[in-house]
């Protein structure tokens, strides 16, 4: 019998326009703020992709490991309870655990279709046609988004799982958790379930060294956001005078990179129109990763209208996916 081909198609609800937009109002929120802050989605350009590609092999940070050992443990069970024939990515990257996932729904006989949604579109392409190659007759419909915005925008073709891994949750604030954890509740349809991976609450010094590892590599990773503001907004700052910083905050149960200023400067933003100063010492938050407990993320997801169906860890307890549905 001939082998059906894959089809691969690519939505875009994003623009040029739309990115500078949201990176102007970003930088200029987060650097007339006080405490200052930026946005952790602008680390990732292809220099910053390729960064967080090298931390997720350092032996110092482990969630991307457990994770990958509870999917390859737990993907035919997931497979089996969701009995989805879409598999929807949030936040897909290189889609790098996505075969996993792929493979289980396949060998169960009801893979159809693939929906990874990125705001990169060259990497998000290039994975599409990928994973197209691989699993002849899959539908592919990539869809080159911000996922905090365009939820209610994505295709609804199918019984969909919807995969949000890696602990992207943890980068959202309680406020900001809640309010899309509710939005994606409305996009789901009966028989649609939500595949969340969440990094667990553990040992200070651990969680420490996962986000300032002895190589140095996280510390580029962070100080590449001001890279990407330099060549974007015609800015003058100088990443080596930031100091990476990583600290765990137990009031909030979640890690905080902030990028510190070594002396006194004055940077401008050319393209805002603005000048900003550094006093010596002074911290800049970068991102927020948050860590979890079982109750607490099982109450936050109760919250926004899902059960949980399946909770898994790794052997370690480090890491969990959690299998819910509206």
């Amino acid at each position: 019998m001939p082998v059906t081909q894959s089809t691969v198609r690519v939505i875009s609800h994003l623009d040029r326009d739309y990115l500078r937009q949201a990176l102007e109002h970003d930088v200029t929120a987060g650097l007339t703020s006080s405490p200052k802050w930026l946005p952790p989605k602008w680390f990732y350009d292809a220099a910053g992709s390729d960064l967080f590609s090298r931390i997720t092999r350092l032996p110092e940070y482990y969630p991307t490991r457990r994770e990958l050992t509870i999917l390859r443990a737990r993907a035919a069970d997931l497979a089996a309870v969701s009995r989805a024939d879409t598999l929807v990515e949030l936040g897909s990257g290189t889609s790098e655990k996505t075969g996993l996932l792929l493979d289980a729904l396949s060998a169960a006989g009801t893979l159809r279709g693939y929906t990874p949604v990125d705001v990169d579109a060259v990497t998000l392409e290039a994975a599409a046609h990928r994973l197209a190659g691989r699993y002849p007759g899959l539908t592919v419909q990539a869809v080159c988004a911000d996922f905090e915005r365009h939820l209610a925008l994505l295709p609804r073709n199918g019984r969909r799982m919807v995969a949000f891994l890696g602990g992207t949750i943890g980068n959202l604030e309680p406020a900001a958790r809640a309010v899309f954890l509710k939005e994606l509740r409305a996009t789901l349809r009966s028989g649609d379930t939500f595949l969340l991976g969440a990094d667990l609450v553990k040992e200070r010094g651990r969680l420490v060294a996962a986000y300032d590892d002895s190589a140095g590599v996280t510390a580029e990773f962070n100080r590449n956001v001001l890279r990407v503001i330099n060549r974007e907004l015609d800015a003058d700052f100088e990443p080596e005078s930031f100091e990476h910083v990583a600290v765990y905050d137990e009031r909030h149960d979640w890690i905080e990179m902030r990028l510190r200023a070594s002396r006194a400067m004055r940077v401008r933003v050319g393209g805002l129109g603005l000048s900003v100063s550094f006093e010596e010492g002074e911290e800049m938050r970068t991102e927020i990763s948050a860590k979890f407990r079982e109750d607490g993320l099982r109450g936050e997801l109760a919250a926004a209208g899902f059960g949980v169906r399946r909770h898994y860890t790794d052997p370690e307890g480090d890491f969990a996916l959690v299998l819910a549905e509206a």
